[in-house]
């Protein structure tokens, strides 16, 4: 059975990128979270094949995650992906794109957003890192996971607000990924006690958050537990030019708990000239 994680590979920098590319049409970049067992195909696939319909959607595992390599030299960092990015968008022969970036992919939106400007049209920033905060139990416990099917379904939980899209499939998925040879070894050295640090590598300068002049959608999920809806409201008050949407009986994962409403305001916000 073939597996709908591996997709497309290209060479990035010096090692290969695993990533998916659907539809034809102004291009979206989709970046994953960083929790365990992600992948892009594990984020997206309630989004990917509705924006495709109108869009052409790219949705890479970062490096260290999912099926894209795991260099062995690599000490990970902000700077690594941001540069992932961009080499993927050049290997594509990109020059212009929009993006949406989940939690840690939406830090990483973010530092885009900063670094290279004249690259981005649209940003969706979703559950987003990015800004300074006191680390949660939830991200705490995402990024100190230890593979068991207990502690993976403890961690779904967290995740989302209902128990009812947490099935035991879905937790079985999840924690097959983080077991997966090299993964707990990428996922540890990732973000080391304390965490904070990495809640700081994450963060950008509220500053230069403030010079983002690009038309920005903020959505979070009211109850998230992992990243603070507060993030949001704060990323909201810095960009001049965002608009912000608050799902209630919501978690981690408005993508996958609100994902109809979710995909509409995509597909509206990059529809709209």
């Amino acid at each position: 059975m073939s597996n709908p994680e591996i997709a497309k590979s290209i060479k990035t920098g010096s090692y290969n990128t695993n990533y998916h590319d659907l539809g034809e049409g102004e291009v979206i970049l989709f970046i994953h979270g960083s929790g365990p067992g992600v992948s892009a195909y594990a984020n997206w696939r309630l989004s990917m094949p509705v924006l495709a319909e109108k869009f052409r959607v790219i949705a890479p595992d970062m490096v260290g995650f999912g099926y894209s390599d795991r260099p062995e030299d690599i000490t990970y960092s902000m700077d690594i992906w941001v540069e992932q990015a961009i080499d993927l968008m050049d290997a594509l022969n990109i020059k212009k794109f929009n993006i949406v970036g989940n939690s840690f992919g939406g830090g990483l939106a973010i530092s885009l957003a900063i670094k290279y400007p004249e690259r981005l049209n649209k940003i969706v920033l979703m559950g987003a890192m990015g800004v300074e905060f006191e680390i949660t139990a939830g991200l705490d416990q995402a990024w100190g996971y230890t593979p068991s099917i207990e502690n993976m379904k403890s961690l779904l939980d967290t995740f989302a607000y209902s128990r009812v899209l947490v099935t035991d499939e879905l937790a079985q998925m999840r924690y097959e990924a983080s077991i997966r040879p090299g993964f707990q070894e990428s996922f540890g050295s990732m973000f080391p006690a304390p965490r904070q640090s990495s809640v700081s590598a994450m963060a950008s300068n509220e500053e230069d958050i403030k010079k983002i002049d690009k038309d920005v959608l903020i959505i979070h999920g009211r109850d998230d537990k992992v990243i603070p809806f507060e993030n949001s409201i704060r990323l909201h008050n810095l960009i001049t030019k965002s608009q912000l949407h608050g799902f209630g009986e919501c978690g981690h994962w408005s993508q996958i708990e609100h994902k109809d409403r979710f995909n509409k305001l995509l597909v509206e916000f990059f529809s709209e000239k």
